[in-house]
């Protein structure tokens, strides 16, 4: 007669070893306090300062930084078009 095209017997284990439960590894904390609502309440503060200068000099000098760098990086590129545009004899 006709056979099913699935067997109907269990697969055979392939990795007999036993595996370990994640209840037999003991817990640990690496994250520490929450410090998510000091954030919040610290960053929500009405007291005029923008959001990424909250933080006083180290975000100061980042913002710095990236401004002149940024501004840097506008004159280099206007003058390699300029040069790029005039034309070699």
């Amino acid at each position: 007669g006709l056979r099913p095209l699935v067997s109907t017997e269990a697969p055979p284990i392939i990795f007999a070893t036993p595996t370990k439960l994640s209840s037999d590894f003991p817990v640990y904390d690496y994250a520490g306090k929450n410090k998510v609502p000091e954030l919040q309440k610290f960053f929500q503060k009405s007291d005029g300062v923008p959001i990424h200068l909250k933080r006083g000099l180290p975000d100061q000098m980042l913002y710095r930084t990236t401004m002149a760098l940024t501004l840097g990086g506008t004159i280099y590129c206007l003058i390699a078009l300029y040069m790029a545009s005039q034309p070699r004899n």
